[in-house]
Order: C-alpha cells, then sequence, then structure tokens
C-alpha cells in the first residue's frame, strides 16, 4: 500500500553507495536535515531509491526505523535494534576460499592440456592462465548483511516484502550477464527486501553476485551513481539526492595534517584508485544531474555531498569501521554548515513544497549529534572505549593496512628525492 505525503508535494529520496563508511556518512547527513528542515521525516517520503550503501539505508527509512535509531545503532547502545558492527559487512567470504581452492588442481589439469593439444600456438604460460579463474570473486560474505536485514524487518511495524511498505522502495541492481538495470520494487516485487538490498550492495570483487531465480546480480553502481531518475519518473515534486562519495582536491591537504606532501601519488596504489574511481562515479552522476534540469522541469532536486575539500571523508578508509563514530558527527556538523551556506538557495525551495528551513538553529556553535538522539552521558563516555575485541581488532587491523601502505609510499618517494 502506498500513501501521499499530507504536504501536496511529492517527495522522493535518491541515495548513492559508499561502502560502510558512506552508509554512516549518510546517516549524520539524514539525521541532520531532519532536524534542521521543520516538518521533514525520513520515513514518510513518498519514494525511495538506493544503490549500494544507499540502498541498505533507504530500505531501512522506508520499513519506518528512525534516524535516531540508526545513528544510536552505529555505535550499538540501541537496546530496541541490533548494532550496526563492522561483522555485518566485513565477514571474509571463505566459502569462496574454499571453492576457489577446490578448483586449483582442474584449473592446472585443463591447462596442460590445452597446451599439449595446442602446443604449435600456445605457450605454457597463455595456457596457465586458466588459473585465473580459481581468484575467489569476492573478498567478504554478504550473506550477514542479508541475515542483518532479515532480524530487524521481522520486527512488528516493518516488513521485508515490497508489497506490504507504506511507500514505494526501489533498489537498484546490475543483471550481471546482461549488464541491465532490474530495480527491485519497481520491476519486481518478488523477492525479500533483504536479499534486493544484499544484491544492491555486492560491488565485484568485494562481495561476490547474489543469485536469485537462477540470475546473477551485482552493485547497481556499475550502471549509475544515484538513479535519482527513478524518483522523478514516478512524478516526484522535490528529489533530496545523497552522494558520499566525491573526487578529493588536496590543496590544502597538507597544511591541515592529512598528508605530507600534496600529492595523492605520494600515497601509493589505494588513494590512486580511490581517486580514479570517485572521478568516474561522481563525473557521470554531475552529467545526469545536468539532464535532469531539462527533462524534469516540474521537479526539484536538491544534492547533499561532501566537499572536494573534505578530507576527513576521502582519508577515511571506506570499509573501516574504527573512526566511524567520527565520520557520522562529520556528516551530521557539516550537513549543518551546508544547510548554513546555501540557506538563501534552499529555503524558498523547501518552502514551495511545505517545509522550513530552520535558518534560527543552523549558525548553533554547540551541536552535539549524540545528545540529539538521547544518547546519556555514561554512554558517551564509553565511546572512547572498543566496542568488543572482535571489532577492535578488526578496526586496527584495517588502519594499520593503511597506515603501512601510506608509509611505505612517502618512504619511496623521500629515498627517490633524496638520490
Amino acid at each position: 500500500m502506498h500513501v501521499s505525503n499530507t504536504r501536496g508535494s511529492k517527495i522522493g529520496l535518491a541515495m548513492a553507495g559508499g561502502g560502510p563508511a558512506g552508509a554512516i556518512y549518510e546517516i549524520g547527513v539524514i539525521r541532520a536535515l531532519e532536524e534542521a528542515i521543520e516538518g521533514l521525516s525520513f520515513n514518510d517520503f513518498n519514494v525511495y531509491v538506493g544503490v549500494s550503501a544507499g540502498a541498505f539505508i533507504t530500505a531501512n527509512l522506508a520499513n519506518n526505523i528512525p534516524t535516531d535509531v540508526m545513528c544510536r545503532a552505529i555505535v550499538g547502545t540501541d537496546p530496541d535494534d541490533h548494532p550496526f558492527v563492522p561483522e555485518t559487512f566485513l565477514t571474509p567470504a571463505f566459502n569462496e576460499f574454499f571453492r576457489s581452492a577446490a578448483n586449483i588442481p582442474q584449473f592446472i589439469f585443463d591447462a596442460f592440456r590445452d597446451y599439449l593439444g595446442n602446443h604449435d600456438d600456445r605457450t605454457i604460460l597463455k595456457s596457465l592462465t586458466r588459473l585465473s579463474r580459481a581468484i575467489p570473486v569476492g573478498l567478504f560474505d554478504n550473506r550477514p548483511i542479508k541475515r542483518y536485514l532479515d532480524r530487524i524487518y521481522s520486527k512488528p511495524g516493518r516488513t521485508n516484502d515490497f508489497n506490504q511498505l507504506k511507500n514505494q522502495l526501489h533498489v537498484v541492481t546490475a543483471d550481471l550477464d546482461s549488464g541491465e538495470a532490474v530495480i527491485f520494487g519497481k520491476n519486481r516485487m518478488d523477492v525479500p527486501i533483504s536479499q534486493a538490498v544484499q544484491a544492491s550492495a555486492a560491488l565485484p570483487g568485494l562481495y561476490p553476485p547474489v543469485l536469485i531465480d537462477g540470475r546473477f546480480y551485482v552493485d547497481g553502481v556499475l550502471l549509475k551513481t544515484l538513479h535519482a531518475s527513478t524518483i522523478l519518473d514516478s512524478g516526484v515534486d522535490l528529489a533530496i539526492c545523497i552522494n558520499p562519495i566525491v573526487p578529493v582536491d588536496t590543496k590544502t591537504s597538507v597544511e591541515m595534517g592529512y598528508m605530507k606532501r600534496g600529492k595523492l601519488i605520494d600515497r601509493g596504489m589505494p588513494s590512486i584508485l580511490s581517486q580514479t574511481f570517485r572521478t568516474l562515479i561522481h563525473s557521470r552522476m554531475i552529467t545526469g544531474f545536468a539532464a535532469y534540469k531539462e527533462r524534469y522541469k516540474t521537479s526539484d532536486t536538491i544534492l547533499f555531498e561532501p566537499s572536494k575539500e573534505d578530507y576527513r571523508m576521502f582519508f577515511t578508509n571506506i570499509f573501516s569501521f574504527s573512526s566511524r563514530k567520527a565520520v557520522c558527527e562529520h556528516a551530521y556538523e557539516s550537513t549543518y554548515k551546508n544547510l548554513y551556506q546555501r540557506r538563501e538557495e534552499l529555503a524558498p525551495i523547501l518552502a514551495k513544497h511545505g517545509y522550513r528551513l530552520r535558518t534560527e538553529i543552523l549558525a548553533h556553535p554547540k551541536l552535539d549529534l549524540w545528545k540529539s538522539v538521547n544518547l546519556p552521558e555514561d554512554v558517551r563516555r564509553k565511546f572512547k572505549k572498543p566496542h568488543g575485541s572482535v571489532t577492535s581488532d578488526l578496526d586496527k587491523a584495517l588502519t594499520r593496512i593503511e597506515q603501512f601502505l601510506a608509509e611505505k609510499a612517502n618512504q619511496q618517494v623521500e629515498t627517490e628525492t633524496s638520490h
């Protein structure tokens, strides 16, 4: 069943991907927007569309999970919901590793058979390329994501059925074998919401494709960054879009202490790949937004994303939970700052659709996210302690890997410049 917005305007939400850190950033953003825009409730949008991490968040919102509950779940302190912990997203895909290892003998046999049967035009090295098939198709297991959502959607007042939601939810995936977009909740309503989100978040190389009715599905970001056209096509009057992934401009990164030098190449391959990926998906999104203005002339579209000088978001490992509290706080506070800077632009647009930008609170100097979601002082003090041994060890490992790669890159540059 679907209901209409009581304010008269039809409102939609589009959220992009960005891994666990991107999801945490998006939670901080929507919490700030809900506080700063009078009348806005992220559980009452007419239509939602999400890709990857954005699918995870929009599915929760469509399931009537409030923003304060999601904030508390980040730090694992909400007694009414399951905590948002790294084990859900970063469990090694042991089944993929075992499957790949078990196939190696057969691949070696096939490679030598291929070489012996075609030795006139094949080298042994060329035949051995068959071994590439033994590489696991995903580093992390995405089944815990589905199980997590199965549990929280089984609670009273929630549902794992697209047809039972009060408003529309569109979860974007890509069919691996055809390359076509499949939008669960729009093209297909017959799969559980949890499984659709699992498929939408299956970024190739990190998570294995998800098998649904004989077809394999992967992350919808391969096709578009936001898929905002999905909600605009449904006739929304106001589309709010949130994208956590932007390329960085390192001009002031040295002065702010994020880099020893102002060149990403000094940080090695991980930073180069991150910048490349961010640039590709962001430029594609900007191109799409330019087309929306002409194609959807009667609709208003508002985009929220980090600035290119937002070094905290760029230099936070996209799969690290070690700074999840800081990332959520940062998103919350920077969104308030963004709203204040854009108040003259945004206030008339929001007013047109029955919402009021609360300009009187935008410049508030003592923002406290955790107080706003009703966390007691004694709980806030516990944030400084490790959440648990598994979480702590995983956080430390991810952080050390990042630091090691950065240090090695810097050492190499220093050695080269000294000679």
